[in-house]
Formats: structure tokens, C-alpha cells, sequence
């Protein structure tokens, strides 16, 4: 994963970006929310405090080709990775792509298909994403040219893709599907990269939707049709979290100061707003549709920070 960021630390200069110059907007936010907007189909950044939208990153403008625009529709997950200075991000539409907050560079995008729901970095810089109607998991052997069509890819059967997550303390992916929890290896190789099945433990419930690290601990926030959980990655255990229930479409929180937030729709999948674990405003735009909402933060349970 260093050599990766060192790579893209060096094309921050060497490439055009995206803006005329860096954008120090997010960079000065206290408390700021990744959103999946698909309103306007794109990847928005809003200051909570200042209750406005600051940053957007919509693909047309930032990269992708004419062709691949389709891809990014319907945005479905927006995350903060690399000590929270990029996002990740995946959509219905199939895209997969890595972006620089500073430039909004799409520094990688790839085409996973199969309507993409979430994706993970993996310890060296590679991707892997899941995907909902093809029922599988896609690893991406990844570059920093943007998008290369003859990159390695290797589909990883999986029921009712929505999500994934890297444990950096375990060396661990796991993955809930429909009703099982999964784990998995990785092969620790960069050139063509793969999981080994390891485990998988029943659920409550049926079509597991989010999952995502609870800050500071080693609990994971795990959605469904009816309910959220905390799974203890530690002992595998589940319990009820203390958050709002049914068809929670995603959950993230912060150090102390930071609310628990959560999306809940309004329409059909979608909201204009992002609510607190008691179901308080913590932010609202009208006419936005936001599918998932994360805090921009560094994350230390998928990354090794120092």
C-alpha cells in the first residue's frame, strides 16, 4: 500500500487535474459526509456544521471516458480511504473507481458489472468490489493510469453481493451474503490477486445490505431488511446495535463528538437526508437522493495508520 500512495503522491504533479487547482475545501472541514448522490449521479462531500454541499466528483469532468460515463450511474457506496485523502467509490451502473479528494482525480476506475454495491482497498492497492444481480465479488489488479481495459480481474461467486470489507488486524475479508457471514484470505499477490475461503457463519434474517467498521473498535455495523447489528469481528458475535432499525441502507460514526448516521429512505431506495442513531437531522438537502452517507474520516480498522 505505500508504494501505491508514493505512486500517486508523484502523479498529483505529473498528471492535469481535474480542478484548475487543488481543492482545500474538504481539507478545512471539521466534520464533513461522503455521500452517494444519484440525483445527479455523482460522488458530493457536505460540511455538517455549514449544513452545505462543498465538493463533488461527477465522472465526466474527472477522467472517465465519454464511453464509461454509464458506468457511475446511480452511485451506491462513497468511502474514505487512504488516512481519509481519497474515496472510493462504486455504482449501479457497474463502475468501480478510486478519486483524490485534493484534485478530484480519478486516479483508477475499472467495470465491475452486475450492479455494484461497495468495494474495498486491499493491503496492496488492489480493489475488490461486490456486486448484487451477478452475485459475485470482483478483484481488480489495479494501475494508476485511470482505466486499463486489459487489467486482471477475477470474479468470486458470492449470493446477493452488497458489500465488503478489508480487516487490516486479521488479514481478513469479510463479506455478508444474503444470510451468512464470510470470510477470506487474500493471496498477497499484487499481480493476480485472489481470496480463499476460509469460513462462513449464519445470520439472522435475510439480504444483508451494509457493512462497514464501527470507529474504534473491532465491531462491524452489519444492515438487513428489519434490523442493524454490531458483529464482533474478535469473538464472531452479533447483537442488536442501539440505532434505528429497519431497512438501514448504511451506518458510520467517528471518535467522540461524531454521531452515529445512518440512511434510511424516503423513496424507493433513496433520502435527502441523513439521520443520527435516534433518527435526528443531521443533514438535508431537498431534492438530493443520497443511497449511503459515510464520515470522512481515516479508517484504522481497514488501514494500517501510523
Amino acid at each position: 500500500m505505500t508504494k501505491f500512495l508514493k505512486i500517486l503522491g508523484v502523479l498529483f504533479f505529473l498528471r492535469g487535474m481535474c480542478t484548475a487547482a487543488p481543492d482545500t475545501a474538504v481539507a478545512g472541514c471539521q466534520r464533513c459526509i461522503v455521500l452517494a448522490e444519484q440525483a445527479q449521479h455523482r460522488i458530493a462531500i457536505a460540511d455538517v456544521s455549514a449544513g452545505e454541499i462543498i465538493w463533488e466528483w461527477k465522472p465526466a469532468l474527472c477522467g472517465v471516458l465519454p464511453e464509461h460515463v454509464k458506468w457511475f450511474n446511480n452511485p451506491s457506496e462513497a468511502k474514505a480511504v487512504y488516512k481519509g485523502k481519497y474515496i472510493l467509490m462504486t455504482a449501479s451502473g457497474g463502475g468501480v473507481a478510486l478519486i483524490r479528494i485534493a484534485d478530484k482525480k480519478t486516479v483508477f476506475y475499472g467495470y465491475a458489472g452486475g450492479n455494484t454495491h461497495s468495494a474495498a482497498i486491499l493491503p496492496d492497492g488492489n480493489i475488490v468490489s461486490a456486486s448484487s444481480t451477478g452475485n459475485y465479488l470482483m478483484l481488480f489488479k489495479t494501475d494508476t493510469t485511470g482505466y486499463n481495459a486489459n487489467a486482471y480481474t477475477k470474479k468470486i461467486p458470492v449470493a446477493f453481493g452488497h458489500n465488503v470489507v478489508w480487516d487490516a488486524a486479521h488479514k481478513r475479508l469479510w463479506t455478508a451474503a444474503m444470510d451468512s457471514m464470510i470470510v477470506y484470505r487474500y493471496n498477497d499477490n499484487q499481480a493476480a490477486p485472489d481470496l480463499l475461503h476460509e469460513a462462513a457463519m449464519k445470520l439472522p434474517g435475510t439480504e444483508a445490505h451494509d457493512l462497514y467498521p464501527e470507529y474504534g473498535t473491532s465491531n462491524l455495523w452489519l444492515t438487513n431488511t428489519t434490523h442493524v447489528y454490531q458483529f464482533d469481528v474478535n469473538t464472531r458475535q452479533l447483537s442488536v446495535a442501539p440505532v434505528i432499525q429497519d431497512n438501514i441502507k448504511s451506518v458510520s460514526s467517528g471518535p467522540a463528538g461524531y454521531p452515529v448516521i445512518v440512511c434510511k429512505p424516503k423513496v424507493s431506495w433513496w433520502t435527502d437526508e441523513v439521520l443520527d442513531a435516534q433518527g435526528k437531522r443531521v443533514f438535508m438537502q431537498a431534492g438530493l437522493k443520497i443511497y449511503k452517507a459515510r464520515w470522512v474520516l481515516p479508517d484504522p480498522f481497514s488501514e494500517s495508520i501510523r
